[in-house]
């Protein structure tokens, strides 16, 4: 019998089908763009395997007619004549409950596969996609624990691991994994990914930007949101250093422009924007080139993490499309199932209501909406570093509707946790003059 790159059993129509079936798993677990090259071979092969691989592929689209991209795919794998291996039936399955929007079934199949599959990596990576989008981050490091005792050759596997310890706080441990998965490939962006993760929240902001600076060169092959993500990591480092001419350098060259079309690659740039502004940096037109993108996003609601984003970068823009967006947020959370409900209702509904009160200047709004869903806000998926763009604007309205001493309060934990970046010291700078306490920082 056929087996993949990683020594799984496989069902393929064609045997010619077998590479783009390892396109899809190594290009998957590595994020590399050569995973999109089994769309080719499921063309014409309709084995069950190759065309759950194509329906994943349709949704990670994140957009609106993803579903409808997918479902054909799903359809096929169902109506297959081929006998298919319990992995692959399984892997099928997770993928349908996907395209089904059915998150908490898809996340228990791919629970499943660690534990009696475990080098089924792809489908380690594709529950750890659900989990963090979910905002289950202990999820995820269950899960990739499951699957280290059999796949602990495999590197990308480590860099999992690396990200799952670290979205759980347990920061040694994801140092220690992401540096293990670097020595058995130093091309691991994940693990790149995960200990950049690492320094900026232990405040090693210098450390951090020399450490991508020096891993940059293996990021090549990847696909959008791996290489625009790390270079926006980067481009926080040199943020919180005040590099402002490089921030913006690799706003217009690395981070906004490889896909425009795409999700993730139009969030990176919202926040990155975003952020800039909140440092007292003037983006030029550059907000209303990414509007002409996110205008289409009104009616996607795929995640609310994502519609967060869209509408502050809308707004940002000037569009009236963000108070249409901002009445279909408020529309699907009364639609959602039960399992998605507190996510949209108690934290997307009050979070977006604040983000747009921000972007118009409404600062009391803002303050209040937002400060409903900052305690919440893990619930709508993301990372720390991506959800802390929202504390920012908090804290932004608060300096900027006067309440200096609640300001005081969130910025000197972030200083004194961060002491080497000058963004925040600047920031406490101006709220301690303020309060008439300049010589505090002196």
């Amino acid at each position: 019998m056929l087996t993949d790159s990683l020594g799984n059993p496989v069902t393929l129509q064609s045997a010619d089908s077998l590479a783009a079936v390892n396109d899809f798993v190594e290009g998957f677990i590595a994020s590399e763009a050569r995973a999109v090259n089994l769309l080719e071979a499921a063309q014409t092969d309709h084995s069950p395997l190759v065309q759950a691989c194509g329906a994943a592929l349709h949704m990670f689209a994140e957009s609106a007619d993803a579903t409808g991209h997918a479902r054909p795919f799903i359809e096929r794998a169902l109506a297959s004549p081929l006998r298919a291996t319990p992995r692959e039936r399984r892997f099928v399955a997770a993928v349908q409950a996907w395209v089904e929007g059915d998150l908490p079934r898809a996340v228990a199949l791919h629970e499943e596969q660690a534990r009696e599959f475990p080098r089924d990596l792809a489908s380690l990576k594709l529950g750890h996609y659900h989990l963090f989008n979910l905002g289950d981050s202990p999820g995820m490091l269950r899960m990739a624990l499951a699957a280290r005792p059999a796949a602990a050759d495999v590197a990308y596997l480590h860099g999992m691991l690396a990200f799952a310890w670290e979205q759980c706080h347990l920061l040694e441990q994801a140092e220690a994994a992401a540096h293990h998965a670097i020595r058995l490939c130093r091309k691991e962006p994940w693990a790149h990914h995960a200990l950049a993760h690492v320094m900026l929240t232990q405040g090693r902001i210098q450390e951090g930007h020399d450490f991508l600076g020096s891993v940059s060169d293996t990021w090549t092959g990847l696909n959008s949101f791996m290489v625009t993500h790390n270079w926006w990591h980067q481009a926080l480092f040199a943020l919180e250093l005040q590099a402002h001419d490089e921030v913006l350098a690799l706003y217009d060259r690395q981070v906004w422009g490889v896909v425009k079309a795409y999700s993730q690659d139009q969030i990176n740039a919202v926040s990155l924007l975003a952020r800039l502004e909140l440092a007292g940096v003037d983006v030029g037109d550059r907000w209303q080139d990414l509007g002409h993108y996110l205008a289409s996003r009104v009616n996607d609601q795929v995640l609310p993490f994502l519609d967060l984003q869209y509408l502050y970068g809308l707004a940002r823009a000037g569009r009236p499309e963000a108070d249409a967006l901002l009445r279909q947020i408020e529309h699907h959370a009364q639609q959602v199932p039960v399992h998605a409900q507190a996510a949209w209702q108690r934290v997307a509904v009050p979070a977006s209501r604040g983000l747009l009160a921000h972007a118009r200047g409404d600062w009391p709004q803002a303050v209040d909406a937002l400060g409903q869903a900052l305690p919440r806000m893990a619930e709508v998926g993301g990372s720390h570093a991506q959800r802390d763009l929202f504390a920012q604007i908090h804290l932004n309205a608060l300096v900027r509707s006067g309440q200096l001493a609640a300001a005081q309060q969130v910025l000197q934990p972030q200083l004194r946790g961060q002491p080497e970046s000058l963004r925040l010291r600047a920031q406490a700078a101006s709220v301690y003059a303020a309060l008439g306490l300049s010589s505090v920082l002196a």
